[in-house]
């Protein structure tokens, strides 16, 4: 790699909008999709996706703890 390569992928970051960044339509989807027939299915990856689901619901229900305690001390 040159300077001038590592130079424009560095001023190449783009920063999220407010929109985007509370953009939560792939988590839904994460948990409302339909199951895809040709998609391999075993035990581990059963397990995987179950643990994923709970730790994204025990996040979004520190995350909504956080912010009333934000909100309740203003």
């Amino acid at each position: 790699m040159t300077e001038e390569t590592k130079h424009t992928e560095k001023s190449e970051k783009v920063k999220l909008s407010a929109k985007e960044a509370f953009d939560f339509g792939p988590v839904l989807g994460y948990f409302f999709r339909k199951k895809d027939p040709d998609r391999p299915s075993n035990f581990n990856l059963r397990v995987m996706h179950g643990i994923n689901k709970v730790s994204i619901i025990m996040f979004l229900i520190a995350l909504t703890v956080i912010i009333t305690r934000f909100i309740s001390r203003m």
